[in-house]
């Protein structure tokens, strides 16, 4: 898999079941509230600074998932895409890439048309049976529990890349 993850430039994720717990909340006025989880951010931002890119494809369209990439610095969000294949498309056209150097993140039906076709596939621990079956690997952790940090861990780690990101921190790590 090492070799896989070193083309991977990209992480491409969903949001509800992905980078939340996929409950939906509302308040008595009707606005929606969601929660994520900090360690996932921090994976995040230790991806950018290896270089990689990061964007988010999600079905549903929310103010707050446009604040949270904001807030980490996620320029790709494609909101509404019911047939995520179009804004997937869109992507690989824009940024000049292929397959191979693309990651995703899904949990649900919905993901698997580009599941089934990016160099590394992944899902959360509380997707759904055919997501879990698709991918390379599943997160023993949940959505919106820390499952996007465990994945942006072993991107970086399957590729080499964890020392140099992690160097700040005064780790010592060896690839077994």
């Amino acid at each position: 898999m090492s070799v896989v993850l070193e083309k991977v430039c990209l992480l491409l994720l969903d949001v509800d079941g992905v980078l939340t717990d996929g409950r939906i909340t509302y308040d008595d006025q009707g606005r929606e509230t969601k929660s994520f989880d900090v360690k996932d951010g921090h994976g995040i931002k230790l991806l950018m600074r290896a270089g990689l890119q990061v964007g988010i494809i999600t079905g549903r369209r929310s103010p707050i998932v446009a604040h949270r990439a904001q807030e980490l610095g996620i320029g790709m969000v494609y909101q509404g895409a019911l047939d995520k294949r179009v804004p997937y498309e869109a992507i690989l056209a824009e940024q000049g890439l292929t397959d191979e150097q693309v990651a995703y993140v899904g949990d649900d039906l919905i993901d698997l048309p580009i599941l089934r076709r990016v160099g590394f596939s992944a899902a959360v621990a509380d997707a759904v049976d055919e997501v879990k079956a698709a991918v390379h690997y599943v997160a023993r952790r949940r959505g919106g529990r820390g499952a996007v940090r465990e994945i942006c861990d072993h991107i970086l780690k399957g590729s080499g890349r964890w020392p140099a990101v992690t160097a700040r921190y005064g780790l010592e790590w060896r690839q077994s």
